[in-house]
């Protein structure tokens, strides 16, 4: 299982929200270079940056952070918030960024981001609340079912799926991890847990359930997790 953790990314910190709230942001870092180097150290192999200021506006706003990462380490890097065009992903391509995920765009264009992968490494984020997808940084609730858009890109180029149960994002109450099987079982793709780990428990748990990989946050952050001793479980 790939273990992946989190760096969200408000007014160029390092914050956590909750439920996908952005007036519940609590700073955690202020230096995000430094925070990246840590995961490095701790033995982490990905890296997941969201730019929520773009996921709510629509278009990059914390590129230059990103690109400081990018330079800064050698962890591979996923990289989604408010990318939405051809323009966006390859901008973020070409500084050194693995791979692009697209999140509300993949509700809305469904052909576009078909054929973005097929010319890109493009993970989609399937965010949901109450089963049915959730867009504009989680702000709008769709009328589709997460997993119906699961299987919209089964036979697709899509390298990764996402998912989020937004009702569990840091609220470290545990993983919806039926929820992710749900998502992988329609659309036969590595899918990644998001939102909920609490600690060293949830990774046993996820490692069990034969889940693809975790994006790890909040409990990292708050210091209910002992990364090292997650991805030393998970190899």
């Amino acid at each position: 299982m790939e273990i992946i953790p989190a760096i969200d990314l408000k007014d160029k910190k390092a914050v956590r929200l909750t439920k996908g709230l952005m007036d519940s942001a609590k700073i955690y870092s202020n230096d995000v270079v430094d925070l990246a180097k840590k995961f490095e150290d701790m033995g982490a192999n990905w890296l997941h940056l969201v730019d929520l200021n773009g996921a709510f506006e629509g278009e990059p706003k914390n590129f230059d952070q990103i690109e400081n990462i990018r330079k800064n380490s050698s962890l591979k890097i996923e990289v989604g918030g408010g990318i939405r065009d051809e323009e966006s992903i390859k901008r973020y391509l070409d500084i050194g960024v693995n791979r692009v995920i697209l999140g509300s765009i993949a509700v809305k264009n469904i052909d576009f981001v078909k054929e973005m992968a097929k010319k890109y490494p493009i993970v989609i984020g399937i965010d949901a609340k109450d089963g049915y997808v959730a867009v504009e940084g989680w702000a709008k609730s769709s009328k589709i079912k997460a997993t119906t858009l699961a299987k919209e890109y089964a036979k697709s180029k899509v390298e990764a799926i996402i998912c989020t149960d937004v009702s569990k994002d840091g609220t470290m109450s545990g993983v919806n991890i039926d929820f992710t099987l749900a998502i992988k079982n329609a659309s036969n793709i590595f899918t990644i847990a998001s939102g909920g780990v609490r600690d060293i428990k949830d990774i046993k748990k996820l490692l069990e359930a034969k889940i693809d990989g975790v994006i790890v946050g909040k409990a990292f952050y708050e210091g209910t997790l002992d990364l090292k001793e997650a991805f030393r479980l998970a190899k």
